[in-house]
């Protein structure tokens, strides 16, 4: 679980006093790192230390912080850190369009202590919920998958253990399951390539016709061992 003293919060701007005031105020019960540039930024938000929110100016020379949100956003491994921008631009306009961009808060310079500390703990704190959140939906996945490849086995075992009470009660009938249920593989495959076939014989499909095919002559085991096995012929009653 996240603590305020296991948080990483990574402070990108191009003047050391503004980095100077921001690590001051949050280094007391957070991991800070800083950055001067954009590039600074994306290699340090992309390097081992993943921060679990970033603080970051727009105006900055070679790549404002608008670019940085930009690249931030489109890197799988850093689209998911949420990103404040600590700014002078204070007009509206400037504010909806970092907010467009994916910023989750806009903070003015010049800043209220009480403000960012406040509004940097209800990030992480968001933050927290959703990783807390994806941990749970991981594990629902993995408990999903899990049960779902036991009843496979357990429908493969029961499926075997039917064909087995079949080939029991007649001699012939275990190569012959076996011939058939290759023969239902390779025609449902053969016809996967025919339109009229395509969209019913997915290998989902495929795979349940040949694991089904060996039960075809399931039927024997309610037959008479005095019929199933009479080597002459049947009388009319038979």
């Amino acid at each position: 679980m996240m603590t305020e003293n296991n948080t990483t919060i990574l402070i990108v701007d191009d003047l050391a006093e503004n980095l100077h005031v921001l690590s001051g105020l949050l280094s007391a019960q957070h991991r800070v790192l800083a950055a001067t540039s954009g590039e600074a930024a994306l290699r340090i938000a992309n390097g081992e230390i993943r921060p679990d929110l970033i603080l970051l100016d727009v105006m900055m020379p070679k790549m404002d912080g608008y670019e940085v949100l930009r690249q931030l956003k489109r890197n799988p491994a850093t689209q998911a850190i949420p990103v404040i921008f600590v700014t002078a631009l204070a007009d509206e306009h400037d504010e909806e369009h970092g907010l467009r961009l994916g910023a989750v808060d806009y903070i003015t310079k010049p800043i209220k202590p009480m403000v960012v500390m406040a509004r940097v703990s209800a990030q992480l704190q968001a933050k927290q919920a959703r990783d807390w959140l994806k941990n749970q939906n991981s594990l629902l996945e993995a408990e999903v998958k899990k049960r779902m490849a036991e009843n496979d086995l357990t429908q493969q075992m029961a499926i075997r253990a039917l064909a087995h009470i079949a080939e029991i009660r007649d001699s012939d009938t275990g190569d012959h399951l076996r011939r058939t249920q290759g023969y239902v593989n390779r025609l449902a495959l053969g016809l996967q390539h025919k339109p009229k076939f395509s969209e019913t014989l997915t290998e989902r499909y495929v795979d349940l016709l040949s694991r089904s095919a060996p039960l075809h002559d399931i039927g024997k085991v309610g037959i008479p061992d005095a019929i199933l096995l009479k080597p002459g012929k049947f009388t009319p009653e038979e």
